[in-house]
Order: structure tokens, then sequence, then C-alpha cells
């Protein structure tokens, strides 16, 4: 999947959690908010907390439905607030190659 067409999957599932979303899906969107809130944070502290907050679903969308391509529950992204282990194994997971066959198909 290129950058162009995963902010726009991204963009069109704005709020959905079901099905799948592979690697390249989630980097380049993870790309995508990281460079733009950086850029926007030099434009402005309320401009960058509103696009902050206009990419949290999303972002939340599309880390559920990567989890879902390694056959996991979107519910495991909480393990984020774990400081230091939670972040590498969800690190890990993200970047782990997707199962065929899951459940969430």
């Amino acid at each position: 999947m290129r950058f162009e067409d995963s902010i726009r999957v991204c963009f069109s599932k704005y709020a959905d959690f079901k099905g799948r979303a592979v690697r390249s899906e989630y980097w380049w969107w993870l790309l995508f908010t990281v460079l733009a809130g950086a850029v926007l944070s030099m434009a402005g502290e309320t401009i960058s907390g509103i696009f902050s907050l206009l990419t949290l679903l999303p972002t939340l969308a599309v880390g559920a439905r990567r989890l879902h391509d390694i056959n996991r529950s979107g519910w495991w992204q909480l393990i984020w607030f774990l400081p230091i282990i939670g972040w590498i194994l969800l690190l890990y997971w993200f970047a782990s190659e997707g199962v065929e066959p899951n459940r969430f198909d």
C-alpha cells in the first residue's frame, strides 16, 4: 500500500474497528500523523491539538485493525499504558507479519 492510499483508507474507515490493516497501512498512517503533527505544531499549539484530536479515532481504529491482522484483539492497545514493556510489545506486534487465516476476516 502506498502513502496516499493509506491516508485515504484510514480517513474513509475513520471509526471502523472491524477488519484488518496490513503493516504498510499502519506505518504510513503513523508517519503521516507524526509529520503533519510536527508541521502543525510550528503553526501553533492550538492547531496541532485540534489535528491530534481529529486523528485520534482513526489512529485507534487502524491500530485495532493492525492487531486484528496478527490475530489479536484491538483491546491490546491498552497495553500502551504499561511503560516500556507495553510499548516494546506493541511495537513488536505492529511490525509483525499478518497471520493467515485468522478470526477477524
